[in-house]
C-alpha cells in the first residue's frame, strides 16, 4: 500500500517490494539460474568440519573499494544452510533481486551485522555463526532448529557508507504561503531556496523534511516537522512518480515546493488514513537535508 508520511523514515513509498532478511526471517531475494533472469548463479556452500562455537569469517574472494564499516548499507547476494548438514533454508538467488542491509541496525541476525564488517563491494564472504548469533533457541520455518548453528555464503555487490541525517528543531518549519491545485496535468515545481550539496538522483535516497497538503484546499494532511525526524525517500519506483519527479535534480540543502497531480500520486484510490480525497492533487514542500546512495 501506499502510506502518506508514515512514523518511520519511510514516506510517500510502495513499500510492498521490500526484502525481508530481518531478525525473523534471515534473507530475502536475486536468482540462481542466469539463464532465465540473467542473475548470477547461485554459490555452493562448504560446511564447517566442525560447528562453530563463536563466529568464523572466511574471506572467498577479496574485493575492492570501501571496508563496510557499522551503519553502511550493504547489498548482497546470499545462500544459508544448516551448518551441521548443508540443507538449505534460504537464499537470495532464486528470489529475483538482491537484499539491503544496514550494518548495526539490528535488522538481522548478529553473525550479519558482526560478520559483514569489513566487507568490500565484490567480495564473498562466508560466515559460520553459532546459535546464539543466530536465532539461539527459536526455531525458524522447517529447516532451522533449536541451537542450530548456520552457515552462509554472500556476496557483496556494493557498499555505501552511512548517511548523516540532521533531526530539525520543529521550532524551524518553514512558514510558507501553500498554493491550492486541482486538475494539474503534470508536476510543477518551484524552487524556494536553491541547495548547493549533493543532487538527489535516480537510485538515490532522499532525506527529506518533508510537509503534504491537499490540493484542493491547502489543508494540512501530515508533515514530518512535528518531530523533526527526516524522511527517508527512495528515489525509485517503489515511491510514488510525482515525488521522485519533483525532488529529483534538488541539491542538499535546497527547498522546494511541488505540485503533484492526482495521477502520479494516489489516483483514484486516494489516502483514506491521510484524509486525501480519490482524484486530488497534492502540495509538497520539500527540504532536502541528505542525500544517501548511488545515482544510477
Amino acid at each position: 500500500m501506499r502510506r502518506l508520511l508514515p512514523a518511520t523514515l519511510v514516506c510517500l513509498a510502495l513499500l510492498a517490494g521490500c526484502g525481508s532478511a530481518s531478525k525473523s526471517s534471515s534473507g530475502s531475494t536475486a536468482s540462481s539460474d542466469p539463464n532465465a533472469s540473467g542473475g548470477p548463479a547461485k554459490p555452493a556452500v562448504k560446511i564447517p568440519a566442525k560447528l562453530p562455537t563463536k563466529l568464523v569469517i572466511t574471506d572467498l574472494t577479496t574485493g575492492t573499494g570501501d571496508a563496510a564499516k557499522a551503519g553502511d548499507e550493504v547489498v548482497v547476494n546470499y545462500v544459508g544452510v544448516r551448518s551441521a548438514d548443508g540443507k538449505e533454508f534460504d537464499n537470495s538467488y532464486d528470489k529475483g533481486s538482491p537484499f539491503t542491509v544496514t550494518l548495526g541496525a539490528g535488522g538481522v541476525i548478529k553473525g550479519w551485522d558482526e560478520g559483514l564488517i569489513g566487507i568490500k563491494a565484490g567480495g564473498r564472504r562466508q560466515l559460520d555463526i553459532p546459535a546464539e548469533l543466530a536465532y539461539g533457541n527459536n526455531p525458524q520455518g522447517n529447516v532451522i532448529k533449536a541451537g542450530d548453528a548456520l552457515t552462509f555464503v554472500i556476496d557483496a555487490l556494493s557498499v555505501t557508507p552511512a548517511v548523516t541525517v540532521p533531526t530539525a528543531n520543529p521550532a524551524d518549519e518553514p512558514k510558507v504561503s501553500i498554493p491550492t491545485s486541482v486538475g494539474a496535468t503534470k508536476v510543477v515545481t518551484t524552487d524556494l531556496i536553491a541547495g548547493t550539496g549533493k543532487e538527489a538522483a535516480a537510485g538515490t535516497d532522499a532525506y527529506v523534511q518533508i510537509s503534504a497538503y491537499r490540493g484542493d484546499t491547502a489543508a494540512l494532511l501530515q508533515t514530518t516537522w512535528t518531530d523533526g525526524k527526516a524522511a527517508k525517500i527512495p528515489m525509485t519506483s517503489q515511491t510514488i512518480p510525482g515525488l521522485v519527479e519533483g525532488i529529483t535534480g534538488m541539491k542538499v540543502g535546497g527547498r522546494r515546493l511541488i505540485v503533484v497531480p492526482s495521477d502520479k500520486g494516489f489516483g483514484s484510490a486516494g489516502n483514506t488514513k491521510n484524509s486525501l480525497p480519490a482524484v486530488t492533487d497534492l502540495v509538497l514542500l520539500v527540504d532536502l537535508v541528505a542525500v544517501g546512495g548511488t545515482a544510477k
